[in-house]
C-alpha cells in the first residue's frame, strides 16, 4: 500500500479511512501519525427520515467497515482503523458536501444569523472490537450581507464542505458563538479521538517525543 503512506512508529498500525487533509492533520497535530491512509468509496445518500446524528454515526461505521473490508482483502489482520463522518444540520435537514457554487448559497443563506448543529462521528474498529462516539457542537453564524456571500462564493473555500463552508478557513470570521468541540467542527474531534484510541490500546503518546 505505497499510495498514501505516511511515516510512523512501527509498532502498531494505525490506518486513517479518510482523505480528509484536515482529519490527517488534526491527528498529527494530537501526535498520532497513521501508517497509511485508507479511504473509503461509500454510498453517502442519507436514508430516508434519518435523523442527522443518526447519519453522521452510519457514515463514519460503514467508513471503517469497508476500510476493514480491503485491509482483509489485502491481508492486514489486525490493524486499528479509524474513520470520522462530519453532518451539518438545521433541525432535521441535513446539509449537503457542496460541490456547485448554487448548493454553497443555499446552504449559507440557511446557516446566516441563526445556529446550526454539527455532528462528527467517530468510528475505531481495533483487534478489541468496534467503537464509536458521536460529539455534537453548536454553531451560530452572524448575518451575510450580499458582499460577504458573494466574496465567499468566490473563494472557493466551501467546495466539498458539509454545509458549504469551512470553519478553520476564512468561514471561522462568520462564527459567532461555538458550544462544544471546535476540532470536531473541522473534522476530528480531538479530544474523544484520541482517548479512543487509547482505551482501546494505541500508544497515543508515542508520537510526542518522536
Amino acid at each position: 500500500m505505497s499510495a498514501g503512506e505516511t511515516s510512523a512508529p512501527p509498532t502498531l498500525r494505525l490506518v486513517l479511512a479518510s482523505a480528509s487533509p484536515r482529519r490527517l492533520a488534526l491527528l498529527e497535530q494530537a501526535g498520532v501519525r497513521p501508517q497509511a491512509l485508507l479511504p473509503a468509496d461509500i454510498d453517502e445518500t442519507p436514508l430516508k427520515r434519518e435523523k442527522p446524528r443518526d447519519y453522521a454515526r452510519r457514515m463514519a461505521r460503514e467508513k471503517a467497515r469497508k476500510a476493514a473490508e480491503l485491509l482483509r482483502d489485502a491481508g492486514g489482520d489486525g490493524d486499528f482503523i479509524l474513520a470520522a463522518d462530519t453532518v451539518v444540520a438545521v433541525g432535521r435537514r441535513i446539509l449537503p458536501k457542496t460541490e456547485l457554487v448554487e448548493e454553497a448559497d443555499w446552504c449559507l443563506r440557511l446557516l446566516s444569523g441563526r445556529t446550526h448543529r454539527v455532528y462528527t462521528a467517530v468510528c475505531l474498529i481495533s483487534p478489541r472490537g468496534e467503537r464509536e462516539r458521536l460529539v455534537e457542537t453548536r454553531v451560530r453564524f452572524r448575518n451575510l450581507g450580499r458582499e460577504d456571500l458573494a466574496a465567499y462564493l468566490a473563494s472557493g473555500e466551501w467546495r466539498g464542505k458539509a454545509g458549504g463552508y469551512a470553519i478553520q478557513g476564512v468561514a471561522g470570521a462568520f462564527v459567532v458563538k461555538l458550544v462544544g468541540s471546535y476540532t470536531a467542527v473541522v473534522g476530528l474531534p480531538l479530544y474523544e479521538t484520541v482517548n479512543l484510541l487509547a482505551g482501546e490500546g494505541y500508544p497515543v503518546r508515542a508520537g510526542w517525543t518522536a
